[in-house]
């Protein structure tokens, strides 16, 4: 949600992405075609139009394959249905860190999620120039392929926002993540207006904590709550290196108090848009 929120879908790194066994799989299989038609990367690369060094990360499991990517490897190498087959088997959590994805997992089919941040913009609202900063400056430092893979995870799970549009997306975001101008004004000026994109949707709302509040339901830090199609309620808190699931439902109905409250703390609907417009003509 924030995606954590921020890099490995963690808080601002919180762990590397590992490679699934699915990836592998489908690596070592289109590795298999590759060669039955004899070809080297360097040949096939161009006739799917991606790079030699793309190519090989996704031979390699480091990388999740692109749908068009799939689709022409499957045309090219004549592979009888075998690549599509396996694209369709692929974890849909690439670059995800290992500790985040049982929330992912019950995320990508939630009726209901809620999400406080106030240290970065949540990933499920991210801008690619916003994220690509955010992985930029993780530490220790990332590789190319690391914060690629991780973008693509967060661009995946972006979908959920437009693709489950009978989800209601609660998100609370302090005033001061916008203010701070992570990447730089044009980068804060495109987040904004990215934001306020999505705050058209029925399914999302936005709110704007103030940097100015005599009381705060929110100071023991972020939290992230959502309900199942069964109607249980589960919870995710993150830390500098890991995050923490929470399935018991007292401490769970603790945080929904705390939520509930910060709603009727922060900026209105209306307000909130408004102080983002008003930000974003003099960020």
């Amino acid at each position: 949600m924030s995606d954590g929120a921020g890099g490995a879908e963690g808080p601002c790194g919180g762990g590397e992405p590992e490679r699934s066994d699915s990836l592998r799989t489908f690596g070592e299989v289109l590795k298999a075609f590759r060669k039955r038609a004899g070809l080297t990367q360097e040949e096939f690369a161009p006739l799917v139009r991606y790079s030699v060094p793309t190519v090989a990360s996704i031979e390699q499991g480091r990388r999740f394959p692109p749908v068009d990517f799939v689709e022409r490897a499957e045309e090219v190498l004549d592979a009888f249905g075998a690549l599509r087959g396996a694209a369709r088997h692929l974890s849909r959590q690439p670059g995800l860190a290992s500790w985040f994805r049982q929330w992912a997992r019950f995320e990508a089919e939630a009726v209901s999620l809620y999400t406080y941040e106030c240290r970065l913009i949540p990933g499920l609202l991210q801008t690619e120039a916003y994220a690509r900063t955010l992985f930029a400056n993780q530490l220790p430092p990332l590789g190319d392929d690391q914060i690629e893979a991780q973008w693509v995870a967060r661009a995946e799970r972006q979908r959920l926002l437009r693709e489950r549009p009978n989800t209601a997306f609660s998100f609370i975001l302090e005033e001061h993540l916008f203010l701070r101008r992570t990447g730089g004004p044009q980068v804060t000026r495109e987040l904004i207006d990215h934001v306020l994109g999505l705050a058209e949707l029925r399914n999302v709302e936005v709110q704007v904590m103030p940097l100015v509040r005599n009381a705060h339901a929110g100071l023991a830090g972020p939290m992230q709550l959502l309900e199942t199609p069964e109607a249980r309620w589960f919870a995710y808190n993150e830390g500098q290196r890991g995050g923490m699931f929470v399935a018991d439902r007292k401490e769970v109905s603790v945080l929904q108090m705390r939520y509930a409250r910060m709603r009727s703390q922060a900026l209105s609907l209306d307000d909130s848009l408004g102080l983002l417009r008003q930000m974003r003509g003099v960020s």
